[in-house]
């Protein structure tokens, strides 16, 4: 996956408090899955990558722990757009 792409996916899991740090939820995998759609649509709609939910999922993680540095790029590059 490209850096703008990844970029992508980080601003939405962002701003949707994937995560869940912002407050109790009462279905976190439901919603965890609602905004896992939104970025896969996005992703189709933006770049015409067709990446499965679960592909995606998988990525966040690995992104977060193995790739630090660059998510620390990512960071980045979302701060300085805002």
């Amino acid at each position: 996956m490209s850096f703008v792409k990844m970029v992508e996916m980080v601003d939405i899991l962002k701003r949707a408090a994937y995560d869940g740090k912002y407050g109790p939820y009462p279905n976190p995998n439901v919603r965890k899955a609602k905004i896992m759609v939104k970025v896969v649509k996005s992703l189709h709609r933006n770049f015409g990558v067709r990446q499965s939910k679960d592909q995606l999922r998988k990525r966040w993680p690995d992104l977060k722990i193995r790739e630090h540095d660059q998510y620390r790029r990512i960071r980045r590059v979302l701060q300085k757009n805002k």
